[in-house]
């Protein structure tokens, strides 16, 4: 039996949500649908009455691709309802801020994906997971993607058909480097003698290339630029998807600590935040990956121009930063995953360092851990929500807190 529902508004992972609750992907609020509602969910709508923010899908893999799922929205909505999903989740802690407009990356500017590779009897296929399914889309152009990116897929076919298996699918973690395409490589054959032989032919399209964590070749150092300094991450590491994402959040953070005199900076990866604020200030990086903390080290061992960088492996996790050594900072940067860093941030609320720059990619467990410090009298200066993930329902957002005494304008 056909229903024809209204939908009231976008969940946070993109979906309409009609009253029941009845869940409708690909529609935007005030729409009229039709279409068969099982099990709570409308699959395949019809769109009756289309919203004024209803725009055409630029890419052509876009209904059955699940890389993407607001193409079918304006930029401005998309924008908008980015802001609103980061102010509904203070909201929901009792808090509010003032916002600044989203920063949306361009299109064509992901420097950083994974794309999936199976075998099949007429060759191998490559692209993105469907919609909700394990099935692999084949994409022949793709609006997100680097061109650098998009490139490489003719040598990931041949590389599936060299190392997969018809029972298993590959995994290809693309990073775009200063000097090429970084490529590490999980769910292949195992690296046997005759694997290593084969691969390296690949080596004029590739940089570096990884296969289940050993190295098979290096051509050079795939280096990335954090301030003065060169930094070569380790394969599979995580980077900020865009270079003008990651130069937005720089920027956010930089106001946040501005006259700091000693930043600590927390879940410091390898270095996006620590080398560029090391240019004003000495920075101490905090990370639990070694690997990461050794390629930042090395960057800011043969970096110029900035003050001195110093790191520490620790899990901040279980092992947070106490009062008696965060005492040392007078601003603190933290940037944890998205399960958000409750612990830590107690810690900082206790040490009552003056000045913290949060950078978070789940609004919800940012709003949790804002309202702790809220509650030990900082002040929420402000919010900038950044739109890596163009299309996507992800949130990544960079705010200021300080003390009453610090002015965070």
């Amino acid at each position: 039996m056909e229903h024809r529902i209204i939908i009231e508004r976008l969940g946070h992972l993109g979906d309409g949500i009609a009253p029941g609750p009845v869940f409708v992907p690909l529609t935007l609020p005030g729409e009229i649908v039709e279409g068969t509602v099982i099990d709570g969910r409308m699959a395949d709508p019809r769109i009756v009455t289309p919203s004024a923010d209803r725009v055409k899908p630029p890419c052509p893999h876009y209904r059955s691709c699940g890389g993407c799922g607001l193409q079918h929205a304006s930029d401005a909505f998309v924008a908008d309802w980015k802001l609103a999903v980061v102010r509904n989740a203070l909201a929901a802690q009792g808090l509010d801020a003032p916002f600044r407009p989203t920063y949306t990356s361009p299109p064509r500017s992901r420097r950083r994906a994974t794309l999936s590779g199976t075998r099949t009897k007429k060759g191998a296929l490559i692209g993105f997971h469907g919609r909700k399914s394990d099935t692999i889309v084949p994409i022949h152009d793709c609006f997100i993607l680097h061109p650098k990116l998009m490139a490489t897929l003719p040598m990931l076919e041949e590389m599936t058909r060299i190392g997969g298996s018809r029972a298993a699918t590959l995994s290809f973690a693309l990073t775009l480097s200063e000097n090429g395409v970084d490529c590490a490589v999980t769910g292949g054959k195992a690296l046997d003698t005759a694997l290593q032989t084969t691969l390296p032919q690949f080596s004029d399209r590739l940089v570096r290339l990884t296969w289940d964590g050993e190295t098979v070749f290096t051509e050079s150092a795939p280096t990335q630029a954090f301030g003065t300094a060169r930094v070569t991450p380790p394969p599979g590491a995580f980077l900020q998807a865009t270079p003008d994402g990651e130069a937005a959040l720089l920027a956010a953070v930089t106001e946040a600590v501005r006259g700091a005199n000693a930043i600590v900076d927390l879940f410091a990866g390898c270095g996006t935040f620590t080398l560029p604020l090391a240019v004003a200030a000495p920075v101490h990086a905090v990370e639990s990956e070694a690997a990461m903390l050794a390629a930042l080290d090395h960057g800011a061992r043969f970096a110029t121009g900035h003050k001195r960088v110093t790191t520490e492996t620790r899990d901040l996790f279980r092992r947070p930063l106490l009062p008696d050594e965060l005492k040392r900072f007078d601003a603190a940067v933290i940037d944890p995953p998205r399960a958000g860093a409750e612990a830590q941030v107690v810690e900082l609320a206790r040490a009552q360092t003056p000045r913290i720059a949060m950078v978070s990619c789940n609004p919800v467990t940012f709003a949790r851990d804002v309202k702790l410090l809220i509650a030990a009298d900082y002040r929420l200066n402000w919010v900038q929500v950044v739109d890596q993930f163009r299309w996507s329902p992800h949130v990544e957002l960079a705010a200021s807190l300080t003390l009453p005494h610090i002015d965070g304008k």
